[in-house]
């Protein structure tokens, strides 16, 4: 999205997940609100089997809350078909995961493409908008290589590139440095700031490392089921 006014990407209102283990209720998600706004960048923190990627997954649309609405630019998910959130999770949304699940087969450029293949563009145009991603993350010179060829660092970066590559309005991350060296996983923040300063693409970023959530400017942790917001 590339609207110079403000406006709001995702906002979820009173969000509940529960699930249902024999006889037993379990609450992961007590009503959580959050709102997006385009640009933006923030750390969820919360400790192990908080409810993150849970949490996440409703947000973006890759699994259905309880109770409560999601909205991605504005449209309910609730009132549409799995096709149609397929659809605005295309346009909208960009995924970053802690393994980069790359297709193993695919080189570099191939991988990155693969999602505005699946759009629908032309071949030619996806490749050049693939390469022009790759080297906007430093890899001009490894689109022909294979997830195998790359180090842990390089991969995460095709990663990234390949969440960006559709121009999405928000990019999701689910502990994108947690499979890193402490050294790699620095850098691949500093990519991610950067990447936010200069394309205005907002970050929603999961992430149990407490000094890349202090280098966000937005700050909530989950505990007990609450998003609350650090200050």
């Amino acid at each position: 999205m590339n609207n110079a006014a403000q406006t709001t990407v995702l906002h979820a209102e009173q969000v509940v997940k529960t699930y249902q283990e024999g006889r037993n209720r379990l609450q992961v998600l007590s009503g959580v609100d959050l709102k997006v706004e385009q640009g933006d960048i923030l750390a969820i923190i919360g400790a192990s089997g908080s409810g993150k990627s849970t949490l996440l997954n409703l947000l973006g649309g890759l699994d259905q809350p309880s109770q409560g609405t999601v909205h991605i630019a504005g449209q309910p998910l609730t009132c549409l078909k799995d096709r149609q959130i397929g659809r605005l999770r295309n346009r909208y949304l960009g995924f970053v995961y802690q393994f980069h699940h790359l297709l193993p087969e695919f080189t570099a450029l191939e991988n990155v493409a693969m999602p505005l293949l699946i759009r629908g563009e032309k071949p030619a145009l996806c490749q050049a908008r693939a390469a022009a991603m790759l080297e906007r993350v430093g890899l001009g010179p490894r689109v022909k290589h294979k997830p195998s060829a790359l180090s842990g660092g390089e991969r995460q970066r095709v990663a990234i590139a390949r969440a960006l590559v559709t121009e999405p309005a928000l990019v999701m991350a689910d502990e994108p440095t947690g499979n890193l060296d402490e050294r790699t996983a620095a850098q691949v923040q500093d990519l991610m700031l950067d990447l936010n300063a200069t394309l205005k693409t907002a970050f929603l970023i999961v992430t149990h490392d407490q000094e890349f959530a202090g280098r966000c400017p937005q700050q909530y942790e989950l505990h007990e089921g609450l998003l609350r917001r650090r200050v």
